[in-house]
């Protein structure tokens, strides 16, 4: 083990406290207190968690207003009426029609499952090393929901996009964080599955990840996927074990402001 390192990691993970979450996308569930809400509104917000952080934030603020206090209620009475919403609304690969196929797959998973989570856990295999094929199955369900949302089942370039197969080589980072936010529990994290334990958790593998990871020589790859993912996650583990997540939040954001490691 690098002691050096991981008294810098550890520094940076204490430093970066709830007063330092903003820009983040997570800011999104901070600000509801019911369970079921902010677990939709972290699953929403890890949808779009992808561009530009600035770009990221407007849509969020576009789609709070739509989802207005009560994002489960919203979500759990959502129906073509409900369209008119989104008209024009897009963000980076998804349209607007995207979007809209969005809240009826949620719409689906509440009335036929309760929550995202019991979802998951029909397929949550807690004997493996990582949450590879737990995603692998979840994502597919989600797609296939899609089929069931209205008379039209293509399934289009965006959707494929918010729902990648960690399987076919995907670094699968929107997923991954949106798992970290539910498994994980500290300042920034909510912790609300307990069912899952926090050491199969993937490291969300983006551009400012890569990039510091590559720095710290915790990855040998050139490209983000998940291979990358699982070999910085395993070597975070020789610094948390249980938790080696938890440092996703800092690296990110040292990359993303520029800052020094």
């Amino acid at each position: 083990m690098n002691l050096s390192l991981k008294r810098t990691l550890d520094y940076h993970y204490h430093f970066f406290c709830r007063e330092r979450l903003s820009p983040d996308p997570l800011e999104l569930p901070h600000k509801f207190n019911d369970e079921r809400d902010i677990e939709l509104a972290a699953f929403i917000a890890s949808v779009f968690a992808y561009g530009n952080v600035k770009q990221i934030l407007n849509t969020l603020t576009g789609l709070e207003k739509i989802i207005t206090r009560h994002p489960y209620e919203f979500i759990q009475n959502f129906s073509r009426k409900d369209h008119k919403y989104f008209k024009d609304l897009k963000h980076r690969f998804y349209t607007d029609k995207d979007i809209i196929s969005l809240f009826g797959i949620l719409n689906k998973v509440i009335l036929n499952y309760g929550s995202i989570k019991q979802l998951f856990l029909l397929y949550y295999f807690e004997d493996e090393k990582n949450l590879k094929n737990s995603i692998s199955s979840f994502v597919t369900n989600l797609i296939n929901l899609c089929s069931h949302c209205s008379d039209e089942t293509l399934i289009t370039a965006g959707l494929k996009f918010m729902f990648p197969d960690p399987l076919k080589g995907s670094a699968c980072k929107r997923m991954n964080l949106f798992l970290r936010w539910m498994v994980r529990k500290d300042e920034l994290d909510f912790g609300l599955w307990s069912e899952v334990s926090t050491s199969q958790l993937v490291i969300p593998v983006d551009t400012h990840v890569a990039r510091i990871c590559k720095e710290l020589k915790l990855t040998k790859r050139k490209t983000a996927s998940w291979l990358m993912a699982e070999e910085i996650t395993e070597k975070l583990k020789k610094y948390d074990p249980v938790d080696p997540v938890k440092y996703d939040f800092a690296i990110c954001h040292i990359g993303m402001r520029n800052m020094e490691f």
